[in-house]
């Protein structure tokens, strides 16, 4: 039996999971899909939020401030790439700056730090792209920017070296109450548990249900976005967002940690919570009020666009209790945005909640914090480069060409802890195939890596979810009728 299953691998669950990772506790973490962070986590802002923005004595208001606070340390622990570039909500009329004074004396009540109101030359100064027709700004300079699945796949690989069980292709069926605590049904068996920490994402209103009355609702709320080129990179410095509406913090222009510029999202309420499309008409409409902010975006630099589903809470807040109806069941449910920049402090407030059910929990004294850093190929000095191909040739081999990722890299990421078993695996691990060409070159060499270094036949290598093969079968015949050993790049993806 486990002390604790945590149900949800993304930005929270991971979290939570390296968080408890420090006690002697016995713990699994498992996720419906075949990797870390595959659900709301792969696709959003990837924004730090400073904290002016949520209602004063709200759980989003307290998480998002003190979770901002503790993002450099943890990012130096892991090794995760974190930019405090700050952030700019911008007016556009007296009425605008009306707002933006609320949002300020908002964030006084929040304890946000380092926050200005500033003119339009200020804001000029700031961002001299910026539409002439701004009339000022409020300026919080602890916003940022990082990479979140990236960090998720920190937290897990952290997790996991100090002892947390990872079950990828398990998803919840069921969960009976037992004398001891829980038993889980699942796509793969059964599972007991003394405690279950529900981080389900959109799903999990429907994991509470299973052992819990209904006391709230997931709406799953879709936003899409435009990736630019990182020759685009200069036309924004901070992340810059319009005035809030009721429908969340409006259409932002930001860098992100990566160097390209990411323009959206909208926000499209659905009743389906798989669906991850993008559509023509919506990335016209976030076109058409990102002008607003900046007349000259170059989207014919655009090298793909996206979408996410945000798990939008019918309790106006973040839900993260104890069910009142299943003791040792904890709900942390509804973490849409600031749910990122909330997460390590949500986390640290769960471990809170488990003690309380658990009792006193006794913290191990070979617990690390740290996990091994990365090899970025592409940032080390010359004389760097050259000891690294000493030491594995593989690095001298440059597989993505417009993002310089090497064959080193590569297999580095799969043979980690919660390491890459997908082709967009590997994408959001060591980024092959995120830049210009969007994996036309690499990809195929992505494949022969994975099946190589996993010892698994080309066929079984899927692009990122189940089912989404990325080659049928091999090419019997060439056109003039002879053999050919190669295999056909027909992509199948479902």
């Amino acid at each position: 039996m486990y002390d604790i299953v945590i149900i949800g691998a993304g930005i929270i669950g991971t979290f939570i999971a390296r968080e408890l990772s420090r006690y002697k506790l016995n713990i699994a973490l498992i996720d419906k899909e075949n990797d870390v962070a595959n659900g709301t986590t792969k696709a959003n802002s990837a924004i730090v939020h400073a904290g002016f923005d949520a209602k004063p004595g709200s759980k989003m208001a307290r998480f998002n401030v003190e979770g901002n606070a503790m993002f450099d340390k943890i990012c130096n622990d892991l090794d995760v790439e974190f930019n405090r570039i700050g952030s700019l909500v911008i007016g556009f009329s007296e009425e605008e700056m009306k707002e933006l004074q609320k949002l300020y004396q908002r964030g006084l009540e929040n304890h946000v730090p380092d926050m200005e109101i500033i003119d339009k030359k200020r804001v000029k100064e700031l961002e001299p792209n910026i539409s002439d027709n701004v009339v000022g700004a409020l300026y919080a300079a602890t916003g940022g920017i990082v990479g979140p699945w990236e960090m998720a796949i920190a937290l897990a690989e952290n997790a996991i070296e100090n002892g947390v069980e990872l079950l990828l292709n398990h998803e919840v069926k069921d969960i009976q109450k037992t004398q001891k605590g829980y038993e889980l049904l699942t796509s793969e068996g059964p599972m007991q548990a003394k405690c279950i920490i529900n981080c389900a994402g959109v799903y999990a209103d429907h994991i509470n249900n299973m052992i819990a009355k209904p006391t709230f609702k997931i709406n799953p709320r879709r936003g899409q976005y435009f990736v630019l080129d990182r020759d685009a990179r200069n036309i924004v410095n901070t992340v810059v967002f319009q005035c809030p509406t009721k429908l969340g913090k409006g259409i932002l222009v930001t860098p992100t940690v990566h160097g390209n510029i990411l323009v959206g999202p909208d926000a499209e309420d659905l009743d389906d919570r798989e669906n991850l499309s993008t559509t023509a008409d919506r990335l016209e409409y976030i076109k058409e009020i990102a002008k607003l902010t900046m007349e000259k975006i170059p989207y014919h630099m655009t090298i793909t666009t996206f979408a996410g589903l945000r798990a939008e809470p019918s309790t106006g807040d973040f839900i993260i209790e104890e069910s009142k109806d299943a003791k040792g069941f904890i709900n942390v449910a509804g973490i849409k945005s600031p749910g990122l920049t909330s997460s390590p402090a949500i986390a640290q407030y769960v471990v809170g909640l488990v003690g309380k059910i658990l009792g006193n929990l006794e913290e191990k004294a070979e617990f690390n914090p740290t996990r091994r850093k990365l090899i970025r190929f592409d940032q080390l000095s010359q004389e760097e480069k050259e000891e690294t191909i000493k030491r594995d040739s593989r690095f001298g081999r440059i597989i993505c060409r417009c993002e310089h990722i090497t064959e080193g890299e590569i297999v580095d990421i799969i043979k980690r802890k919660a390491g890459a078993t997908t082709v967009d695996g590997v994408k959001r691990r060591a980024r092959p195939g995120t830049g210009r060409c969007q994996g036309g070159f690499c990809g195929p060499r992505v494949v022969e890596i994975l099946a190589r270094e996993l010892g698994k036949d080309m066929a079984e290598i899927l692009k990122d979810g189940r089912n989404s093969n990325v080659l049928t079968e091999k090419t019997h015949k060439g056109s003039d009728g002879s053999d050919v050993k190669e295999w056909a790049a027909v992509s199948i993806e479902k």
